[in-house]
């Protein structure tokens, strides 16, 4: 299993100072929707202090928590590729603290500056690989507890 990284700390420090310039401190109150699946995404978040839960939409009535994220967690990714919408709704749990980055001001530092680009992608790529793997391992031990349940 790869191991879970945090963003900030990946990054090598003068790529993180020149990415922190980008940074605007924000905070949401508990209960606060972040975004919503499907909306434009131009933006992302590390957490600073709190707890969020991604969750997705199963029925128009019913969401369900896919993940909770927390301090250090990167909140966001899909302002990085194409088309540039959430694939999951995002809640705040409780009161968050977070660097707020705006996607395309990212980007524009990322070409202008292609080895910060290539950390970045690479450190958002096993921070996706590792929530992979914990989806896949939830997936797995739901099947495990419905395939012993009575017929």
């Amino acid at each position: 299993m790869t191991k879970a990284i945090k963003l900030l700390t990946a990054l090598p420090q003068t790529q993180r100072e020149r990415l922190m310039e980008l940074a605007k401190e924000v905070s949401f109150p508990e209960d606060t929707r972040i975004f919503e699946a499907g909306g434009t995404a131009d933006r992302f978040w590390v957490i600073r202090s709190g707890a969020v839960h991604l969750d997705q939409e199963v029925t128009a009535r019913r969401r369900v928590t896919v993940a909770t994220l927390g301090a250090g967690d990167l909140l966001g990714w899909s302002w990085l590729f194409p088309p540039y919408q959430w694939d999951f709704g995002s809640v705040a749990f409780s009161n968050v603290r977070a660097y707020e980055f705006d996607g395309p001001s990212v980007l524009a530092l990322c070409v202008e500056d292609p080895l910060l680009g290539l950390s970045l992608v690479r450190s958002v790529a096993e921070i996706l690989a590792h929530r992979l793997e914990i989806t896949r391992g939830r997936l797995m031990e739901q099947y495990a507890l419905g395939r012993r349940s009575p017929m």
